[in-house]
C-alpha cells in the first residue's frame, strides 16, 4: 500500500478582479479562466507539459460552457493530453477543486495539477421564460403541421420576458444578504463593527498592493492591473453614510454596499504538486495543504441555523482531527461574503452556549487575534467572483506563509474558512 504524499502549494496566478459591468463586461468565463491558467503556465514554465489534471468551475455558467476547464486548459499552453473537469460548490468552488486535486496527489494518483475557478456576473446566463421554453420543447416534439400550429397559438407576449438568473435560496426565496441580515440580528452584530471589518479589508488590500505583494500573483488583463473594487481612500465616515442594501424598510438594516461583497468578475488558479515533483522541477513549495473539512447546516427547518454558519461547524472538527486549537494559527483567511457573516462566525466560536449546545463542544473555541485576519485584504475589498475566491485565498495565504517563513525563519500555519450558498462551508489548514 502506498503511503500518503505531502501536497505542495507551489503558487498561483489570477487576473485582477473587476466589479460587475466594468472592465470585463464583454469577456466570457472561458476567456478569464484561460488567462488565469496561462498565468500559472507561464509563471512555472509549463508550456507543453502534461499535468495530472486541471479542475475548475463557475457558479454562473452558460449551457455552452459544459466543461470550461477543458476548453481553458486547451488554450492555456498545457499539453492537450492534460485532463480537465468542472466542479461547482458555490463560493467554495475553487477551494473544493484544490482539495480534489490535492487528495489525488496525496493518494499518488497524480503528481501535479492546477485548481481554479472563474465567474462573471456581467455575462450571466439569461434564459428563456419557462413557459416559452416548455412550449418550444412541445413544438419540437410535435409530429404534424397542425400540432405545431396549435403550439404556436399558445404563445403569449408576456412569454418573451427573459428569465434573469438570481442566487436567492430556493427553499426560502431570500437572498444571501437577507439571510445575513437575520444572522447579524440574531448575534447582535452592530453596523459599526461591520464597517470596521470592511474598512480593514480595503486598507489591508491596498497596503499589500503598495508593498508589492500582488506583483507576481496578478497578471494584467483587459487593461486592468489591480482589483478595481479596492478603495484605498475609503474611511469609517464614508462607510457610515451608506444606506442599508437588504433590509431597507424596518429601520434596522445594517448590511450595506460597503460592508458586503460586490458582484464581481474574475478568475484565479493555483499549482499543486507532490513533494517529489516539486523537487524534480526545481520549485520550492510555498506551503503545504494539510487537511480540509466541509459542513452543512439546516437553514430552513423549524429551528434554522444561519445560512452562512456552516464553517462554524466545520472548523471544530478540523481542529480536533489535527490536535489544534483555534489560537494555534499565525494567520486566518475567512472569506468575507459579508463583514457581518465573518463577525457572526467569530462570535459563535467565542460563545460557550453556542459551542456547547450547537456544536457539542465542552467549551468555547475562543477568540482569534484580529490582527492576523485577512492581512492581505478580503473579499469585501478585493471583490468576490464566486468560484474564483477560493483559489485567490489559497494562493495569497501560501505566499504570505512563504514570506513569513523568510522573515522569521519559522514555519507558520493558516486557517482558511469559506461559507457558501445552500448552507455549506468548506475549511482547510495550510502550513509553510
Amino acid at each position: 500500500m502506498k503511503t500518503l504524499q505531502r501536497v505542495a502549494i507551489l503558487g498561483g496566478s489570477r487576473i485582477p478582479f473587476a466589479r460587475q459591468n466594468t472592465n470585463y463586461v464583454n469577456t466570457s468565463n472561458t476567456e478569464m479562466l484561460t488567462a488565469a491558467l496561462k498565468g500559472v503556465v507561464n509563471k512555472f514554465k509549463l508550456e507543453g507539459e502534461r499535468l495530472g489534471e486541471v479542475a475548475a468551475g463557475a457558479v454562473l455558467k452558460h449551457s455552452r460552457d459544459a466543461n470550461i476547464s477543458r476548453e481553458a486548459a486547451l488554450d492555456s499552453g498545457l499539453s492537450p493530453s492534460t485532463p480537465a473537469y468542472d466542479v461547482q460548490q458555490a463560493c467554495a468552488t475553487s477551494l473544493q477543486t484544490t482539495i480534489s486535486v490535492g487528495n489525488k496527489i496525496a493518494l499518488g494518483q497524480i503528481e501535479v495539477g492546477i485548481a481554479g475557478g472563474v465567474d462573471s456576473s456581467s455575462d450571466a446566463p439569461v434564459a428563456l421564460n419557462e413557459k416559452l421554453r416548455q412550449l418550444l420543447l412541445k413544438f419540437n416534439r410535435s409530429k404534424t403541421r397542425s400540432e405545431r400550429f396549435g403550439v404556436i397559438t399558445e404563445i403569449r407576449p408576456d412569454m418573451f420576458a427573459p428569465s434573469i438568473p438570481n442566487i436567492n435560496e430556493r427553499r426560502t426565496g431570500l437572498s444571501m444578504g437577507e439571510h445575513c441580515e437575520l444572522m447579524v440580528k440574531r448575534w447582535k452584530i452592530t453596523r459599526e463593527a461591520q464597517d470596521e471589518l470592511a474598512l480593514a479589508s480595503h486598507l489591508n488590500g491596498a497596503k499589500a498592493y503598495q508593498e508589492g505583494f500582488y506583483d507576481d500573483l496578478i497578471m494584467p488583463f483587459q487593461g486592468l492591473n489591480r482589483d478595481n473594487n479596492l478603495r484605498a481612500d475609503t474611511s469609517a465616515e464614508k462607510l457610515a453614510k451608506l444606506k442599508p442594501a437588504f433590509d431597507k424598510t424596518s429601520g434596522q438594516g445594517t448590511l450595506t454596499a460597503g460592508n458586503s461583497t460586490p458582484l464581481t468578475d474574475g478568475a484565479a488558479a493555483v499549482l499543486l504538486s507532490s513533494e517529489s515533483w516539486a523537487k524534480a522541477h526545481g520549485f520550492e513549495p510555498q506551503a503545504w495543504l494539510i487537511d480540509a473539512e466541509s459542513a452543512a447546516v439546516d437553514f430552513f427547518g423549524p429551528h434554522p441555523e444561519g445560512l452562512l454558519m456552516a464553517p462554524a461547524h466545520a472548523v471544530p472538527r478540523l481542529l480536533a482531527r489535527n490536535g489544534l486549537t483555534l489560537q494555534d494559527f499565525d494567520f486566518y483567511e475567512i472569506h468575507e461574503a459579508f463583514a457581518g457573516q465573518v463577525l457572526c462566525t467569530l462570535a459563535a466560536w467565542e460563545s460557550s452556549e453556542y459551542c456547547k449546545n450547537t456544536l457539542g463542544l465542552k467549551a468555547a473555541l475562543g477568540a482569534i487575534d484580529r490582527s492576523k485576519l485577512n492581512v492581505k485584504g478580503g473579499s469585501v475589498g478585493l471583490g468576490h467572483p464566486f468560484a474564483a475566491t477560493g483559489a485567490r485565498i489559497l494562493a495569497t495565504a501560501a505566499k504570505n506563509l512563504a514570506e513569513h517563513r523568510a522573515k522569521t525563519g519559522q514555519s507558520g500555519r493558516t486557517l482558511i474558512s469559506m461559507c457558501t450558498a445552500g448552507g455549506l462551508g468548506v475549511t482547510a489548514i495550510i502550513e509553510g
